[in-house]
C-alpha cells in the first residue's frame, strides 16, 4: 500500500514539475528609451528643470561675448512671471562644437522680486567651448 502511494505521489509530483517552462534571461544589449523626448538639452540654450520653474520663470534674452582670451562668456535674463518673490537656482554646462560637456559651473542662487528681472552670468574656464546650455531648477 505504502509503494502504490509513494509510487502515485511520485508520478504526480513529476508530472506537476514537467510542465513548468523557464524563462530565458537576455543579457544582450538595448536600445535607450525616449531618446527623441528628453533631449531639449542637446539643442535649447535653456532649460527649465522642473513644471515650477516653468510655470514661474520667462527667460526674455540671452547674451553671449567672446572675452579678450577666447572664453566663452553667457548672461541670461530671468524674469519672475509671479508677483511674490521666489528663489531659483542656475548653472551653465559649457559644450564644444559636438555637444559634450566641458565645463559646468556650479549652481548660483539668483533671487526674484515679483514681477522683476535679474541677469545670471557664466564664464567658461577654457577657450574651447563653443555651445552652451543654462539649466534654471527651483531652490531647496
Amino acid at each position: 500500500m505504502k509503494k502504490i502511494l509513494f509510487a502515485l505521489l511520485a508520478t504526480t509530483s513529476l508530472a506537476l514539475f514537467t510542465g513548468c517552462e523557464t524563462r530565458v534571461i537576455d543579457h544582450g544589449a538595448y536600445l535607450p528609451l525616449n531618446v527623441p523626448v528628453n533631449d531639449k538639452e542637446n539643442y535649447v540654450s535653456v532649460v527649465l528643470l522642473n513644471q515650477r520653474v516653468q510655470n514661474s520663470v520667462a527667460v526674455p534674452g540671452i547674451q553671449e561675448a567672446r572675452l579678450p582670451d577666447n572664453r566663452l562668456k553667457v548672461a541670461v535674463q530671468l524674469r519672475n512671471r509671479e508677483s511674490r518673490r521666489i528663489q531659483v537656482q542656475a548653472n551653465c554646462e559649457f559644450k564644444d562644437a559636438q555637444g559634450f560637456v566641458l565645463d559646468s559651473t556650479p549652481f548660483q542662487n539668483v533671487f526674484l522680486d515679483g514681477n522683476a528681472q535679474e541677469a545670471a552670468k557664466f564664464i567658461a574656464i577654457n577657450d574651447k567651448a563653443v555651445r552652451y546650455t543654462i539649466r534654471v531648477r527651483e531652490a531647496h
